[in-house]
């Protein structure tokens, strides 16, 4: 018996190669991490988000179906940190940790603010949702081969949270709460 256990387990470690191999033939590349920060007023503002690449591939409609949530990025959910009460859109965000998603549309997109942090990318709770807000969507002369997500002041206490890919920019406007004494 315990030469038959032996036996087992020796020709079960032979395999297990073999097929790490034949699973590693294609080598997986990955979507690095990347984070964004900005101070909007009195806001200090950071997003940490996967960013994906093109690779020739069609972008929104294909690969990133539209009319399906979406996990912005790449990977884990794309968290965003604000330490002040906030505005993006029409949805009023308090400080704190959320997720980021959208629904992508050919002539608009949606940004859903979601409380449930720390999931994969794919782990949409839509109970935990803060509040949904319109995007607004151009397209880009030059395509973005890497998604991309940025805050950009435009006049005290205001912002923009710009995301890119492909020929796609999406933008959203954030306003800052005032300081209340």
């Amino acid at each position: 018996m315990l030469v038959l256990s032996r036996a087992l387990v020796l020709s079960t470690l032979a395999f297990f190669p073999t097929v790490a191999l034949a699973q590693g033939s294609k080598p997986r590349i990955p979507s690095p991490r990347d984070s964004t920060e900005q101070t909007i007023g009195a806001a200090h503002l950071v997003v940490d988000y996967g960013r994906p690449s093109k690779r020739r591939r069609e972008i929104f409609g294909a690969l990133v179906p539209f009319g399906a949530v979406w996990r912005t990025g790449a990977n884990e959910a794309t968290h965003f940190r604000t330490d002040r009460d906030i505005t993006i859109g029409t949805t009023r965000v308090p400080r704190g940790t959320y997720t980021l998603w959208t629904i992508p549309e050919p002539d608009g997109w949606t940004l859903i603010v979601n409380r449930q942090t720390g999931q994969w990318g794919t782990d949409y709770n839509k109970m935990q949702d803060v509040g949904r807000t319109k995007m607004k969507v151009a397209t880009l002369r030059e395509p973005v081969e890497q998604f991309t997500i940025a805050i950009t002041p435009t006049r005290s206490g205001s912002g923009m949270l710009i995301m890119s890919w492909d020929t796609t920019q999406a933008s959203i406007p954030i306003h800052v709460e005032p300081v209340r004494p």
